[in-house]
């Protein structure tokens, strides 16, 4: 299974539909907030299924604040961030997966990519695909693959 995992788009979807063209074998899209109101546009862009959480940015939006669900076997636990205080720290984050069961959480809101793997938790985000703020400023996105045994790969790309 192939999984392409994004965040922060706002309004900004060039990106997105380029790395969409290049990845056209996905099994599923995981959007981590701040969509600002094209949720429908990028469930028809994606043509597969979408999980798709919002944001500090989603003013009036239907779409959860998070969500748990179930990949290849692991217990997923998505939400953009910003209730849990990321641009200080994991920690809060982290603790809420745990209390979920997760094996792996995934948020957006710091337009930067983390990856960090501990005590059997797999925290990640993406980065920006569209406003980057890391130091270089390259717009990215993760790919998450579980193979047939069921062992996850992720690999942070760029545009």
């Amino acid at each position: 299974m192939k999984v392409l995992i994004v965040s922060d788009t706002h309004k900004s979807h060039r990106n997105l539909e380029k790395v969409l063209g290049e990845n056209k074998d996905i099994d599923m899209l995981i959007h981590l907030g701040d969509v600002e109101g094209a949720e429908d546009y990028i469930e028809a862009l994606a043509d597969c299924p979408v999980h798709m959480v919002s944001g500090n940015n989603d003013f009036f939006s239907d779409l959860p604040a998070e969500e748990v669900f179930m990949i290849g076997g692991h217990r997923v636990f998505i939400t953009h961030g910003h209730y849990y205080g990321i641009v200080i720290g994991e920690e809060r984050l982290a603790k809420a997966a745990r209390d979920r069961n997760a094996d792996v959480v995934m948020y957006g809101h710091t337009h930067r990519p983390f990856f960090k793997e501990e005590d059997g938790l797999t925290i990640l985000n993406p980065g920006s695909i569209a406003y980057p703020r890391q130091l270089e400023r390259r717009a990215s996105y993760m790919l998450m693959e579980v193979d047939e045994e069921g062992r996850m790969h992720f690999e942070l790309k760029y545009v």
